[in-house]
């Protein structure tokens, strides 16, 4: 009853300060700059991170700064939380993101993405419409020298699984022509997926070491998918070692290593690897 009093807590929370800042942020886009609405949207990302320790009792360590070089990067992260994109909204400067171009139909959320500089994917309109407006964005992002984050998997992932690994992060890799950084995480153990049950506890979000520019395609993907879900997984393992795995009904199972989610994404559409 505690956790779900707590996880209730948590929510209203999420929702009123998301509330607020997305209001706030409305006098920012008339602005010619768009600097102030990126200040105000990682201090948007750092309240959420704030909330997640204050009220969600989720305790959030980043490992790995170090391993992130000067200069523009492609963040490849894993995606098992909501939470997930907050963190790297709040630890990672002039940041743009690939998204779908369905949150673009959002009221408050479409012009606040278009200000911001997102890289957004269209969904519907083909491999070359894709392939184009991709292409304008990124020099876009090129000219100010921003960092990436791209999910390479295209979706949440529950705790412990993977989805395949989709072609558009070796695409940016290769016309982008900057080191890939890619991203371990075991917070989906405290916050699942889009869940209204939180599970308070430790957990990390850690910068792996740069994959360097010039790896030909299937190099590259083989290497980006080892090196995070490896690491992922090593995350999970520490947390079994130590005792700290959520423990109850309601609490995020751990799936076997290799466990891919087929498609549509669905807890029971988990199928294990062959």
């Amino acid at each position: 009853m505690v956790s779900l009093l707590r996880s209730l807590a948590f929510q209203g929370a999420y929702y009123a300060v998301s509330a607020f800042f997305a209001v706030t942020a409305m006098p920012l886009l008339l602005l010619p700059s768009r600097g102030p609405l990126v200040a105000w949207i990682r201090a948007y990302a750092r309240s959420m991170v704030a909330v997640m320790r204050g009220i969600g009792g989720i305790s959030v360590r980043v490992t790995g700064h170090a391993h992130m070089p000067k200069g523009p990067v492609i963040i490849a992260a894993k995606h098992q939380s909501w939470g997930d994109g907050f963190v790297m909204l709040a630890e990672v400067k002039n940041l743009a993101f690939v998204t779908g171009d369905h949150l673009m139909n959002y009221p408050l959320l479409g012009p606040i993405l278009r200000k911001l500089g997102a890289i957004v994917v269209n969904s519907c309109g083909g491999t070359a419409a894709r392939g184009r407006l991709m292409a304008e964005e990124m020099d876009k992002a090129r000219k100010d020298g921003r960092n990436i984050l791209i999910y390479p998997e295209g979706h949440l992932s529950p705790v412990g699984t993977q989805h395949k690994y989709r072609k558009g992060v070796y695409h940016l890799y290769e016309k982008y022509g900057v080191p890939v950084v890619p991203v371990a995480t075991d917070l989906g153990l405290r916050w699942p997926q889009q869940d209204i049950r939180l599970h308070p506890g430790p957990c990390t979000v850690e910068f792996l070491p740069p994959i360097e520019p010039g790896l030909d395609k299937e190099t590259f993907m083989a290497r980006l998918e080892q090196d995070i879900e490896t690491r992922s997984r090593a995350l999970l393992d520490a947390q079994d070692a130590a005792g700290t795995l959520p423990q109850g009904p309601k609490a995020p199972s751990v799936a076997p290593a290799g466990t891919i989610v087929t498609q549509p994404v669905d807890k029971k559409a988990v199928t294990r690897a062959t």
